[in-house]
């Protein structure tokens, strides 16, 4: 084979891998979608605002258990041998347990402390985090080896599971914000089921300590970096709502939800990025910088493309269709939104590249530093203008933060241009 056609080769074999990377997250994100529509839709604005405080708690408690769990994985064991990476599954599927099932007692005694337009949520939300974390987990274990596919079929029997359950309210007429979320965590849970069986192994919780031992130089800086991300969304969520109402925060995340069919394909290439970008580490590190940049590139034109098209077309009709009354406060955010989305995409793709080469002090800086300005804008932007300030807020932190992650990249091929190295650190 010449060099030309193995070059043509990789290139359609890295197009697959992602490909299957993006359907499944078309089949995740399509069931968030449909459970927030619902939402909306039945109980209006300040409806989805509570459902919002609950789903953004989900997202920190998402984050840590990758960080202390995924993370590892997806960095050292993407290119294991099927022994050592069934092995690998089982204790990083053990240790999202150990994550949820502490966090979702904390959700359920929280609950029970807060007011009633929120507390029932979270005690529903507190019930569901351990299948949904152990959930996550076998969807990135199937990505680390290589499996693809198998992540795809677990989201997609969780999807019809949830839609099931979200028919059976709306037609018996019994719906509520919490048994929407009691739905979420439930079915959730009976797909963590099915992961251990297409897994072949179940988790190890004896296993957990040597995991949090041996990836203790990566899982803990994951776990701050991945955290600091979503705990400034979740204040930047509980400051909108206390300083204006829920209803200011349900138009936002509405407008979140408009971007979410070209989230879709973010979060698909994210969930594979890794892998990719340390194969291309190990087989050309001098390609890392120019592959980071057009994952990036690539996305955030999909982002400015997909965000032109809402505001043109969904003014027709649809948007109203879709979201009811609250289309029109809705409406005046999609701008700010999309472009934010846009500026995050340039920070997929230098995090992926610092997380192939194990840099995780220089990536845990960057992350921090993005963070803080995110948090800065969104709060800040909320405080000043509602929700429309805390959206270009979130708009000029994320393209400030791209350029801080770009920063931190280009120093980490600097100090360490040794694949060997840099997979080491």
């Amino acid at each position: 084979m010449s060099g030309a056609d193995g070059t043509r080769g990789g290139v359609r074999t890295v197009v697959h891998r992602l490909s299957w990377g993006v359907a499944d997250q078309a089949v995740s994100s399509l069931s968030n979608f449909a459970l927030g529509l619902f939402v909306v839709r039945a109980f209006g604005a300040s409806g989805l605002g509570a459902f919002t405080l609950a789903f953004v708690t989900y997202t920190v408690l998402l984050n840590a258990s990758r960080g202390l769990a995924t993370d590892p994985l997806l960095v050292r064991f993407s290119a294991a041998t099927a022994g050592p990476l069934r092995r690998a599954s089982a204790a990083s599927a053990a240790t999202a347990l150990a994550v949820g099932v502490p966090a979702g007692a904390v959700c359920v005694a929280a609950g029970l402390l807060l007011p009633s337009g929120v507390g029932p949520v979270f005690v529903a939300l507190g019930f569901g985090l351990p299948g949904l974390l152990l959930q996550d987990s076998w969807r990135f274990g199937f990505f680390a080896g290589g499996r693809p596919g198998a992540a795809l079929v677990n989201d997609l029997v969780w999807t019809l599971l949830m839609v099931a359950g979200l028919a059976t309210l709306h037609l018996t007429g019994s719906g509520s914000v919490t048994r929407c979320l009691a739905v979420f965590g439930a079915t959730a849970s009976l797909a963590a089921v099915v992961g251990a069986v297409q897994s072949g192994t179940p988790p190890r919780p004896s296993a957990v300590p040597g995991w949090l031992r041996e990836h203790h130089a990566l899982s803990v800086r994951y776990l701050v970096e991945n955290v600091s991300i979503s705990g400034a969304s979740q204040l930047r969520s509980f400051v909108l709502g206390a300083v204006v109402d829920l209803a200011a925060l349900g138009y936002v995340r509405s407008a979140e939800m408009l971007m979410g069919p070209f989230v879709v394909i973010l979060m698909g290439v994210c969930q594979v990025a890794v892998p990719e970008a340390s194969r291309v580490l190990h087989r050309a590190p001098s390609r890392l910088s120019r592959f980071c940049f057009l994952l990036g590139a690539v996305q955030a034109a999909g982002a400015v493309v997909w965000g032109t098209a809402l505001v043109l077309l969904l003014p027709h009709g649809a948007g109203r269709l879709l979201l009811g009354g609250a289309w029109d406060p809705t409406s005046a955010l999609l701008v700010p939104v999309a472009l934010a989305v846009a500026a995050g995409c340039f920070s997929t793709g230098a995090t992926a590249g610092l997380r192939a080469m194990g840099a995780a002090p220089l990536s845990l800086r960057a992350q921090l530093i993005a963070s803080a300005t995110y948090l800065v804008g969104g709060t800040g932007g909320a405080i000043l203008a509602g929700a429309p300030g805390t959206c270009w807020g979130v708009t000029a932190a994320n393209t400030a933060g791209a350029l801080v992650w770009w920063y931190h990249l280009r120093t980490a091929l600097r100090e360490h241009p040794s694949p060997a190295i840099g997979a080491l650190r």
